[in-house]
């Protein structure tokens, strides 16, 4: 949609988005007519503010659908929204016969399913990225029946890459100060460590040695995407338990070298597949860096979530030792990190495949880490530092992405070798 610009430095869109959402929902009324003659009428419509009524109209109609009536809506855009194959192949031989400015646009236009301007026009509603996000949620609960839906997950993953491109999304900084709502929303979120209670949440935000960022979209201001929980210490912690400790004695600012990354949570199932956290972490270390210049270390203090699983696995099979101390938890926790791989060579473990992509190190392994009742039966209590060093994060995302190679100290790689020895 064309943006022009008056007014002030208003986009017209803006405006009438403004003046529409000032009205509220009251004017839009949830309809009987069926979910598709809606979305058909949405598609025919031109009017800017007639498209946007439309579009809250089949958001509100969605919201308040069955699971029946969602599930043929799902259908819906699979079969009726789809491509025209026979109109795909004849755009691109014209195309290919004479390749100008008219028959791209020809091929262009055919190329993408009708479901992807369906998504643009719903997106105008007020409210209404949002409402596509959990869309999204019940779309990928249908494929697990109807695996053939994936084909408009893809369209949601496209669009959804563009509107919450690095570009758009704005780093904030959550104090204990911050609005109420906010806060409650890192309470529910927090994937990693659970908060038990809103002081357990004032030990996390409120000390000088604690931090707290979070990536917000401009289309959903109240509701983080990510969010990274940080440390500031001296020297590289081997466990959580006093990082999270109710007596724990903030650290002075002055003694601090160390920025601790102990917990990242990625909030919004809908948005699933779209990446987040290597923009995220660095953003954080160029800011903690200029914040704190006392700071040196970037590290993690991450979970090894399919760790006792691999084990069990292992042990089946006979080929791995039973972990019956600390050192041999660490040595078999390096072999799972540096040696199990998913079909694609990816480690096997999902934190590590996100860290190591990246660009982090492997540097090192802790025994007895997390002591909760998840840490032992995710991980039987270890947890692992990856390692952030500014001058090798690009070349170590590199050698990943490019050739699957882990970047590890080779302490880790050394614990590794000593399991194959071992068996």
């Amino acid at each position: 949609m064309a943006r022009g610009w008056g007014l002030g430095g208003w986009a017209l869109g803006d405006l009438l988005g403004t003046l529409f959402e000032r009205r509220g929902a009251a004017d839009v009324t949830a309809s009987d007519k069926p979910l598709t003659t809606l979305c058909r009428a949405l598609l025919s419509g031109q009017g800017e503010v007639s498209g946007m009524k439309c579009a809250a109209e089949v958001l509100m109609r969605y919201r308040l659908a069955s699971q029946t009536e969602k599930a043929a809506f799902f259908r819906f855009l699979a079969d009726d929204m789809d491509l025209d194959p026979a109109a795909v192949i004849a755009a691109a031989q014209a195309y290919a016969d004479k390749a100008d400015v008219g028959t791209m646009a020809a091929l262009l236009d055919v190329a993408e399913p009708p479901r992807q301007e369906l998504l643009r026009r719903l997106n105008q509603a007020p409210g209404g990225t949002a409402d596509l996000v959990a869309m999204r949620v019940d779309l990928m609960a249908a494929m697990k029946t109807q695996p053939d839906l994936a084909r408009v997950d893809l369209d949601f993953q496209h669009l959804f890459a563009s509107w919450f491109n690095r570009g758009f999304l704005v780093l904030r900084k959550i104090g204990w100060e911050s609005p109420a709502n906010i806060l409650e929303k890192i309470i529910a979120y927090e994937a990693v460590h659970e908060i038990h209670s809103w002081a357990d949440l004032r030990r996390r935000l409120e000390p000088p040695d604690r931090r707290c960022f979070a990536f917000f979209h401009p289309s959903m201001p109240d509701d983080p995407l990510i969010f990274v929980e940080v440390a500031l210490t001296q020297g590289i912690p081997g466990a959580i338990g006093p990082l999270l400790a109710e007596d724990r004695d903030a650290m002075s600012l002055s003694q601090v070298d160390t920025a601790v990354f102990y917990s990242i949570s990625n909030c919004q199932a809908g948005l699933r597949g779209i990446s987040f956290g290597n923009s995220l972490i660095k953003q954080v270390v160029d800011v903690l860096g200029r914040e704190e210049p006392g700071l040196k270390t970037f590290v993690t203090l991450s979970p090894i979530p399919g760790l006792c699983r691999w084990i069990d696995t292992e042990q089946q099979d006979g080929q791995m030792p039973h972990p019956t101390d600390p050192e041999t938890l660490r040595r078999v926790a390096a072999r799972y990190l540096l040696q199990a791989k998913v079909a694609d060579g990816q480690p096997l473990d999902p934190v590590a495949r996100f860290h190591l992509g990246n660009g982090a190190e492997l540097h090192d392994i802790h025994a007895a880490a997390d002591l909760s009742d998840k840490g032992q039966r995710q991980s039987c209590g270890a947890m692992v530092n990856y390692l952030y060093d500014p001058a090798k994060v690009e070349s170590n995302h590199e050698a990943f992405a490019s050739k699957k190679t882990i970047a590890a100290a080779r302490s880790v790689k050394a614990l590794a070798v000593a399991t194959k020895d071992q068996n």
